[in-house]
């Protein structure tokens, strides 16, 4: 089911004091943080502004979902396909995680915050490698919020990922195709030691998955709003976890 945040929507007064009071928090929220390059260009900046005011806004929406006691945030941080953009725009891209870490990495460890990614991690640059590296060493015993950075990830690859581990298991060891089932499954992917997301947000109006989780976002509720990445706020943050709140998921049953 898909949430969508018109412009016209309005939450009452009720409703912004509920915000400190949510009774049904998802354990797993995944955003795809669209919109760096539309914000920029509204404002006649370049498109590395844009980036950087998203990473920027990368740290209050951690901060948030920290404070609404949410287990796993996913972030859509870089995609298989994005390396199709302009070299330059790439190069800035994957340096921002080190400049981020640099920066909110000491805040990061005194929320308790645990930072692991997923993705084809190998393949991207050293730069990018070790300041991620030192950042997954650093909070690995921490045991309050994960946050999930999809990086050089693509769900499309990870099931490739996932066949391909399943075959090579199949040629070493005693396999039985009825083992095979939804769980087998689950256990080679990215994400098998994390809960499924329940609640996907998608900023800048675009409505699509583009290749994000696409076996684990099987009985997500889907939030989107227009509003670009760097100007989406903790407020709109809780709205999206208010929209989940009212919703009864019934994955496929009636109840």
């Amino acid at each position: 089911m898909a949430f969508i945040k018109w412009p016209f929507q309005k939450y009452n007064k009720k409703d912004k004091e509920n915000h400190e009071a949510l009774s049904v928090i998802p354990k797993h929220v995944a955003i795809i943080m669209d919109g760096n390059g539309r914000w920029a260009n509204k404002r006649n900046l370049p498109r590395f502004a844009g980036h950087k005011e998203g990473m920027d806004n990368v740290k209050r929406i951690v901060k948030a979902a920290n404070a609404h006691q949410i287990e796993v945030l996913t972030l859509y941080a870089f995609s298989t396909e994005n390396w199709k953009r302009p070299r330059k725009e790439i190069e800035y891209i994957l340096k921002l995680p080190k400049e981020f870490l640099k920066t909110y990495l000491p805040e990061l460890i005194e929320q308790n915050v645990r930072i692991q990614t997923i993705g084809h991690f190998d393949q991207l640059p050293d730069y990018t490698k070790e300041a991620v590296g030192d950042a997954i060493e650093q909070t690995k015993a921490n045991t309050g919020l994960i946050l999930n950075i999809a990086l050089n990830y693509g769900s499309r690859a990870e099931m490739v990922d996932v066949v391909k581990s399943i075959a090579k298991e199949a040629q070493t060891k005693d396999f039985n195709i009825d083992d095979v089932n939804e769980q087998f499954i689950n256990n080679y992917l990215y994400t098998s030691q994390l809960p499924e997301p329940d609640l996907l947000i998608r900023t800048s109006g675009e409505q699509r998955l583009s290749n994000f989780l696409l076996w684990q976002l099987a009985y997500t509720e889907f939030w989107f709003t227009d509003i670009h990445w760097p100007a989406f706020t903790e407020s709109e943050f809780e709205e999206a976890l208010m929209a989940y709140q009212a919703r009864k998921r019934r994955y496929g049953g009636l109840s």
